[in-house]
């Protein structure tokens, strides 16, 4: 019997960490995101901030070879795949900048794909959502292109001239109702007015199918294929019903403090320095008066805390996805050991990068991480509904206190549950280090000191 079928199948990692004076994520008035759980706010990080900042960090670790994921496919997550692959028939096929675009759009947009309006510059060759694909897919559009251009360039020309006369006559028959409506005097109602005129012009005027190979090739660009982050977190593609969604391997919750929420209103002055030059070279102090003062200030808001988070990979479900990509059996267990080191890796050491360079957010490391193999997944948010009491009389500092509950948690709870197995904790706090070694607990975890072997 193998390694792999020996092991549980969700892997619950669960964190504790420290930071201070940060803002790693807000909400639309730019004001730190909370939470209510039990009976006190808290402050929260978000799990959607988390996972990009977990899925950058292992491809940007797999895309500059380091890390397991090294030399592996990755994803990009982006709207602007039309741009990409126009830019990749212009510098690597010689096409002229404005026909590689406008033909690249117009595949793409026949493929399913929904993009901005066209009249505004701004978001006219950008996708209406996200795509999450393989980062070469624009690299494959573009060759399938060039490689067929005489026959989808004259698919192009019919496709954008029917496209033409459908807004033209959408166009006029807007126009004809609203004079109408003025005509008799009625109250306008242009609610979704463009979308009915454009269907009822589309009867006169139909916008020629894309050709069937390249919309194939399109279709196969887009679609994960091996791409190791997709299969780890999954990917929703609603526009292209025939393109594969995937289920993600990966289950993130949101991080929350395990006191109460702590926040400050920072007043902060910046410096003009062509105005602190002028005055330092002023002949007078009259001349050095004209120009005191800050040159802007404002505020900005900063949270400090103890934050609890968790995330498990279901290791199945991660296999079924690469197995579903193509890869056999052997290829994808390999892909899969090497998918869940990076994954424990990008959960230790990634962090939202929002204000990384007025908080140095980015260099925390964790007091506390807790590894551990179930047959389902184990989320330990409850041993911190009671909020940390950091008062006189009270649990101590929040650090080390939450570290003690989350540890109690666990113990207390592998004793009544059987498939819980291979439980390990790795600290780089030295206090921590220092509590893992007095505390008493029957059938406590492994301590570890690399990451690594948090899994081994």
């Amino acid at each position: 019997m193998t390694e792999a079928a020996l092991r549980s199948q969700f892997l619950s990692l669960h964190l504790i960490e420290t930071l201070a004076a940060v803002l790693p994520v807000r909400d639309e008035n730019g004001q730190p995101k909370t939470l209510v759980f039990g009976g006190v706010e808290r402050h929260m990080i978000t799990s959607q901030a988390r996972r990009r900042a977990e899925r950058v960090h292992a491809r940007n670790r797999a895309n500059a070879g380091r890390g397991a994921l090294k030399g592996r496919s990755m994803g990009l997550r982006t709207r602007e795949w039309a741009l990409l692959a126009g830019r990749e028939l212009e510098t690597a096929h010689g096409w002229e900048k404005e026909r590689a675009l406008t033909t690249a759009r117009a595949v793409m947009e026949a493929s399913g794909l929904k993009f901005g309006d066209p009249k505004k510059r701004t978001v006219a060759n950008l996708t209406k959502v996200l795509v999450f694909a393989p980062s070469d897919a624009a690299e494959r559009i573009a060759g399938h292109i060039a490689g067929h251009a005489d026959e989808v360039e004259e698919w192009c020309v019919a496709y954008l001239d029917a496209q033409a006369k459908i807004r033209a006559q959408a166009e006029a028959a807007q126009k004809a109702r609203r004079g109408a409506r003025k005509k008799a005097a009625s109250p306008p109602d242009s609610e979704g007015a463009e979308e009915t005129t454009e269907a009822e012009t589309a009867a006169s005027v139909s916008l020629p199918p894309l050709p069937r190979p390249t919309r194939d090739a399109v279709l196969l660009a887009l679609a994960p294929r091996d791409a190791v982050d997709i299969a780890l977190y999954g990917r929703f593609l609603a526009e292209i019903p025939d393109s594969p969604n995937v289920d993600g391997a990966v289950q993130t919750g949101h991080a929350f403090t395990v006191h109460e929420a702590e926040q400050i209103e920072d007043f902060y002055a910046a410096a003009d320095d062509a105005k602190l030059d002028r005055k330092r070279d002023a002949l007078s102090f009259l001349d050095a008066a004209d120009d005191a003062g800050a040159g802007m200030t404002g505020y900005q808001s900063l949270i400090s805390g103890t934050f609890y988070r968790h995330a498990v990979l279901d290791r199945a479900q991660l296999r079924v996805n690469l197995r579903v990509a193509g890869m056999d059996e052997r290829e994808a267990e390999i892909a899969a050991s090497e998918a869940e080191q990076e994954f424990v890796n990008s959960f230790i050491e990634a962090f939202p990068e929002a204000k990384k360079n007025s908080t140095a957010s980015t260099g925390s490391l964790p007091a506390l991480v807790l590894a551990f193999e179930g047959e389902r997944p184990y989320n330990y948010a409850s041993a911190f509904q009671r909020a940390v009491d950091e008062g006189p009389g009270g649990e101590g500092p929040a650090g080390p206190a939450a570290v003690r509950r989350l540890l109690r948690h666990h113990t207390f709870v592998d004793h009544r549950r059987e498939d819980l197995r291979t439980a390990r904790v790795l600290t780089y706090d030295p206090e921590i280090d220092q509590l893992l070694r007095e505390l008493e607990l029957p059938g406590s975890p492994a301590v570890v000191e690399l990451a690594e072997d948090l899994i081994r």
